[in-house]
């Protein structure tokens, strides 16, 4: 069931060491006044599932340089060099992740699947630790659902029923991470 909060109420439903996903397509489609309010808030130990991490300057790219975030799950990081210096010195766990598996991934999750299969990464280092399965002959990575406390989505209108609808191209991860999180603030 949908609740209608304010802005101050719903960022007060994160909290440290939680898992969020945020929508977005390197700016196009980021909650930036929701995540203005994370960094505003102090959060820390965050894991973030993200397309990327924003270009620095950008509120998504804040979480990363106010130290918000300890893990990130993402499918690319160059338009940030401080996740990179962050990831280097240690101080950042990162999991990068080609983008139509994250996708998927997640809309595993939202769909209550136990997980994808994919040929993506067969033979290089992305398949080690993770089952192979053949199937047809052909070999497969499972890839295990990814799921969140809570999703920050950019929607161009919500209604009382939980409802959202987006705009154009701002679309993109938003509706996935909204069926993956077991709190959406749009």
């Amino acid at each position: 069931m949908a609740e209608l909060v304010s802005v101050e109420d719903a960022i007060n439903k994160i909290g440290n060491g939680m898992t969020i996903m945020v929508g977005g397509f390197l700016g196009c489609g980021s909650p930036n006044q929701l995540l203005e309010e994370v960094c505003r808030k102090g959060t820390k130990e965050l894991t973030l599932i993200a397309n990327d991490t924003g270009i620095l300057g950008d509120a998504l790219s804040q979480l990363i340089v106010q130290r918000c975030v300890r893990n990130i799950v993402v499918t690319h990081m160059g338009t940030n060099k401080e996740t990179g210096k962050q990831m280097t010195a240690g101080e950042l766990d990162v999991k990068l992740v080609p983008q139509g598996t994250l996708v998927e991934q997640i809309r595993a999750a939202g769909a209550g699947l136990g997980g994808i299969l994919t040929p993506t990464g067969i033979g290089t280092i992305v398949e080690d630790g993770k089952q192979k399965i053949v199937v047809d002959g052909t070999e497969y990575l499972l890839e295990l659902p990814v799921r969140a406390n809570l999703a920050l989505l950019n929607a161009h209108k919500a209604d009382k029923d939980g409802n959202l609808v987006y705009r154009r191209s701002a679309r993109n991860f938003n509706p996935l991470m909204a069926m993956a999180a077991d709190i959406v603030i749009p």
